[in-house]
């Protein structure tokens, strides 16, 4: 009988340890492994009542008092443990010590998950070997949201369901939300984040880049186009078509934002009423206006009256920066570089340097225009200028500040003005929100173009100023961008002298101090 008693607490030990070890080796087998720890649990309860007699000669003469010690300290630790159990259970907090802040999630991912109100269904389809990594990276997401309900499924095991999904690769995570499904073979946090956020939008927003007046081309892939940009906007949910506006005659109903880049010749008078018409309809509309190319140059009054009118001056300058900050990309003052951002909902928590090739100044004007009020979005250093006399920096190429019409910095390179629609037709419904019109006016086109988005503010500032036009402003974030490749690099002399000092050195140093150690005390 002394020998079942025995083996019990063995085969206890042995069942709690082999549940341990099948929960961090085999995540997916967690439901065998609570069996398991609950029958070891078991197994050793029933060797400590076999043991009934032991422990009741311990509590006589003189072992009650260390008795009484070692259960009262059992049970206080027991205490302990499972209060601090229950608190983690209730608190759960995390925190992220490395410097580029690893695992953590950008601020887009985080706005994204806060404000989910409604359950999403997340399926992710692994191999039997490939699931921790999902494991990890959707354990960030539950973090943040009780409203992310994580299913996993191995394709192997469970092949029924990766055809109920249409599963054709391992990897596949499967998003649902009211009846929509996304889906993503990627487990990096911005893939992730993308389907999340076009499975809870639903039906993408358009955006139309209006053509016919020299603009930039939004499927162009070459340095001044946009192809770029229009990829990363439809990861946030929009889908980018041309529109030529002369031969449209009109701006389509779908159209969500407006975009007019970089045009190098003025609008119509016939266009200028569409966009007057659309804007006050409750339209959006993002205007990138490049400075002009020399001082004679006849310019685009047709849109800086429309800038005029909703409160935004541009000027007929260029902004210059004697600062030295463009050589930190290599460039020269005719890129100014901006970290300032004054207070809105586009530039909130924004705090990357953003960089803006040949650029034009862009002021809100004082005291608004007939009760339109622009807000600056960009302003560039103090030591930065407008300058105006552009026939004598494009004939000489060498800028003078200081000169008397030139207005000094910081200068605001671009705006944004909202108001409540005019001409929008009734929706019917009482509860819903007010349309707005809106408008951003931005000095300089480059920003946004191909060349310019290796600069991770430009294109994070760009998709701000689209998803506030658009009304989306839990998207106006941070976006996430991939780790930073900290490797050491060493050349193979570096390496040869690391190994024949660790490896060789070091320990024939520790062996000649033990000998000589020996040697005395013998």
């Amino acid at each position: 009988m002394k020998r079942l008693i025995g083996f019990l607490g063995w085969f206890g030990v042995a069942l709690v340890a082999g549940a341990v070890v099948i929960r961090f080796t085999q995540p997916e087998l967690l439901e065998w492994s609570q069996r398991l720890a609950i029958a070891g649990l078991v197994a050793t309860l029933l060797y400590t009542l076999g043991q009934w007699r032991d422990v009741q000669r311990s509590f006589q003469a003189r072992n009650v008092q260390y008795g009484s010690i070692a259960a009262g300290s059992i049970l206080v630790f027991l205490g302990i443990l499972v209060a601090v159990n229950w608190i983690a259970n209730r608190q759960n907090k995390r925190w992220d010590a490395t410097s580029t802040q690893l695992f953590s999630l950008s601020e887009q991912s985080k706005k994204v998950l806060t404000s989910l109100t409604e359950p999403v269904q997340v399926r992710v389809f692994h191999s039997t070997d490939d699931v921790q990594r999902f494991r990890d990276r959707l354990a960030d997401y539950q973090y943040l949201s009780s409203q992310l309900q994580v299913e996993y499924f191995d394709v192997e095991k469970q092949p029924i369901e990766a055809q109920r999904y249409e599963v054709q690769q391992f990897g596949t995570i499967v998003f649902e939300y009211e009846g929509r499904r996304e889906r993503t073979t990627s487990d990096r946090e911005q893939d992730i984040t993308n389907a999340l956020i076009k499975v809870v939008e639903g039906k993408p927003k358009k955006v139309y880049f209006v053509q016919g007046h020299g603009e930039r081309d939004s499927a162009a892939a070459e340095p001044t186009g946009f192809s770029q940009i229009s990829e990363a906007m439809a990861s946030d949910n929009f889908e980018v078509a041309p529109l030529a506006l002369a031969q449209a005659g009109a701006i389509p109903d779908d159209a969500t934002v407006l975009v007019i880049a970089g045009p190098t010749g003025d609008y119509l008078d016939g266009e200028m009423d569409l966009l007057r018409t659309y804007l006050a309809g409750g339209g959006k509309l993002f205007l990138m206006l490049d400075p002009p190319a020399k001082d004679t140059a006849a310019g685009l009054p047709n849109l800086l009256t429309l800038a005029r009118e909703w409160g935004i001056d541009v000027g007929d300058d260029i902004v210059l920066d004697a600062s030295g900050l463009g050589r930190a990309i290599g460039a020269g003052p005719e890129v100014p570089l901006a970290m300032g951002y004054p207070p809105h909902p586009i530039t909130d928590g924004f705090r990357v340097m953003t960089a803006f090739p040949l650029s034009r100044s862009v002021t809100p004007v004082e005291g608004g225009t007939e009760g339109k009020f622009a807000q600056s979005l960009v302003e560039t250093s103090d030591r930065s200028w407008a300058e105006s006399d552009l026939k004598g920096l494009f004939d000489t190429g060498k800028p003078v500040p200081g000169e008397a019409d030139d207005k000094p910095g910081p200068i605001s390179i671009a705006a944004a003005v909202s108001t409540p629609a005019t001409a929008a037709p009734d929706s019917g419904d009482p509860d819903a929100p007010k349309p707005e019109s809106r408008l951003v006016v931005v000095g300089d086109a480059d920003f946004g173009s191909n060349g310019a988005l290796g600069i991770q503010g430009n294109r994070d500032l760009f998709l701000n100023m689209a998803n506030w036009l658009a009304q989306q402003e839990n998207l106006i974030a941070i976006r996430a961008t991939d780790p930073d490749d900290r490797r050491i690099s060493l050349t193979e002399d570096q390496s040869q002298r690391i190994f024949w000092l660790s490896l060789v050195i070091i320990p024939l140093a520790l062996i000649g101090v033990g000998v000589r150690v020996w040697w005395t005390r013998r």
